[in-house]
Formats: structure tokens, sequence, C-alpha cells
């Protein structure tokens, strides 16, 4: 993540996350990527503009590729009898921080009955193909999840565009948002979308760096 501190802290008008795209370098990358972006042709036709309701289905789709590889990642340390290197506690934390994001979301859009079923439907398909491609292919799972996180940037950009022209009301921001987040007690929505962007932008950079790590045989 880029400047994250500065991110979180300040909420001026020109308050961005900025997330370095990572330019495909083979066939692996180049797989992964265009499964992202055909991923995200179906979330563009059945939310169109509604990213809240977005926010709610696939924050808990974001929320499986990091306890999956915490999981893993346990179940191999363990089988090889060596240390993680930290992997472990870093995806475990993901999957935790996109919880979050998901409780948030939960209470600002509000998911209707073919909402939570489409939630329940998507997950149990999405964490099986998940984890079979983390188990035969961790780097392109770990890229996957690269670009999933880079275009989690720009919808959430896409989102904060629509609070500043007035398209979307900028609620009041949950209890469970200022908490989690430390933000004031007069924070909105606004601030929300700014600090979970600030995360999925992490989140990104992280994704990639494992992706990276294990293309160098840095993690075996």
């Amino acid at each position: 993540m880029k400047n994250e501190p500065d991110i979180v802290a300040d909420y001026a008008v020109n308050s961005v996350a900025i997330v370095e795209h990572h330019a495909p370098q083979d066939f692996r990358d180049r797989f992964a990527l265009r499964l992202v972006k055909f991923m995200r042709i179906f979330a563009d036709k059945f939310f169109a503009g509604r990213y809240g309701h977005r926010a709610v289905v696939l924050e808990t789709v974001a929320a499986v590729p990091g306890m999956v590889g915490g999981l893993l990642q346990h179940l191999k340390a363990l089988r090889h009898i060596r240390d993680d290197q930290g992997w472990i506690k870093e995806l475990i934390e993901e999957a935790d921080n996109e919880r979050m994001h998901l409780m948030t979301f939960i209470k600002i859009a509000q998911p209707s009955g073919f909402e939570r079923f489409l939630i329940a439907v998507t997950q149990m398909i999405f964490y099986n193909l998940y984890f079979f491609l983390y188990l035969l292919a961790p780097r392109v799972a770990h890229r996957v999840v690269g670009y999933l996180e880079e275009e989690a940037v720009i919808s959430y950009t896409q989102y904060l565009e629509q609070i500043d022209a007035g398209l979307v009301e900028n609620v009041p921001a949950p209890q469970i948002a200022k908490d989690y987040w430390n933000l004031p007690e007069d924070a909105r929505l606004r601030e929300v979308v700014i600090v979970i962007r600030a995360d999925e932008a992490g989140h990104a950079d992280k994704n990639h760096e494992f992706a990276n790590k294990i293309a160098s045989g840095e993690h075996p």
C-alpha cells in the first residue's frame, strides 16, 4: 500500500489510495488477470452503480482467499516442519479485515433476501475453486487476489466519485466502522470508503508480493 497512514488519517477532498498495477509477466499472470476481468463483467452487469450492494456480495468473496491461504500455508509449514515467514498471520488478518468490510456494508446497504442467497451460492462456489487453485498453483492464486484487489480499488474510487457527485447519500458511518478504524464520531460514508479503499490497496500490494516471492523461490 502506498502512503496508507496518510490516507487513513487525512479525509481531505483529494485523499486517494494509490495501488500500482502489476503488469503480467508470463502466461500465469495473464491467466490471473483475464480471470479477474471476466469475473468483473458479472459484477458490473448485476450491480451496475449499486456500489453498496456490490460491496456486500463481493466482500464475502474477498474474505475467502486469506482464510484459505492461511489454512494451506499452516498445513504446509507443519508438513515440511519449517517457519512460515509470517504468511499465516498476514493472510488470516487479511481475511478478518475483509470480514469487517462486509460487516460495515451490511449496516449501510441492508442486503435483500435474494442477495443473501447469492452470497451463499457465490461463497460455496468460490471457496472450492479457490481452495484447489491455491493447492495446485499458489502463485496464481495470490496473483488473482492481487488483481481482484486492484479492481476493488477502482470500484471504491467510483463509489467515492458517486458520493462526491451527490448520487449516493453520504450517510453517517456505522458505529462498527468508527470503532474498527478509529474514525471520528462525525465520520460519514465517504470516510469509510476511503479507509476501506486503502485496505484493498494494501491487500493488492501484499498478494502481488507473495506471488513474486513464490516465483523467485524465496518462499517454497
